[in-house]
């Protein structure tokens, strides 16, 4: 499926001529590929995890946020595909359009897939997600270490999709879980959910 195509539902929510969001044109570039996290303060507050496939942003929905403690077992709900640029996007959308609140850039940076098969072998990335079990490395501001994605529900007749996002248990016991989302920084900024509201940035 073509990247056009991956975006369709994406597009098709958006009013981009009321939105700053970007409506998408990138293409994959560097040698790793990039991931974000953004906290968005909607209807219902929330993070996004995104992870970049391809050419566009695999993403899902993190109600309590990724954490760097193993024993979290983060509900991770799928979202429609975004494009390579929503990565730098933070702002606010306005009232009415899909999604609309605030949103800041929590963390971003590169991951290195991890995912094998029974015998050793990579196995593309995609392609592990698609089986329901991915294993990455992440290398951001805040997030580091390996993390799995893990199908539990849904993927067949018809059931909405579950995930489990978990943190890998490497030498540290115990992280410091997820910041509070309302006096969490922006790594691109600075700033708080609040102070972008206030500003009212659109993109």
């Amino acid at each position: 499926m073509g990247e056009k195509d991956r975006l369709r539902d994406y597009r098709g929510k958006r009013d981009f001529g009321r939105t700053g969001e970007p409506r998408g044109h990138g293409s994959a570039s560097g040698d790793r590929p990039r991931f974000v996290v953004q906290i968005h303060d909607a209807s219902t507050l929330h993070f996004d995890f995104r992870l970049q496939v391809d050419d566009v942003l695999k993403s899902w929905s993190v109600p309590k946020g990724p954490s760097d403690d193993p024993q979290d077992k983060r509900l991770a709900m799928p979202t429609e595909d975004h494009p390579l640029e929503y990565e730098e996007f933070e702002g606010v959308i306005p009232e009415g359009e899909y999604g609309g609140g605030t949103v800041i850039v929590w963390d971003n940076g590169t991951y290195e897939p991890l995912s094998h098969d029974r015998r050793g072998r990579p196995v593309d990335f995609g392609e592990s997600l698609e089986r329901g079990h991915a294993t990455f490395r992440l290398s951001g501001s805040k997030l580091h270490g390996e993390y799995a994605l893990t199908r539990f529900r849904g993927g067949q007749d018809g059931d909405r999709e579950a995930w489990l996002l978990v943190k890998a248990r490497e030498g540290r016991a115990h992280g410091h879980g997820t910041p509070d989302p309302y006096r969490a920084r922006s790594v691109r900024s600075g700033r708080t959910l609040g102070q972008v509201a206030a500003d009212g940035d659109e993109g």
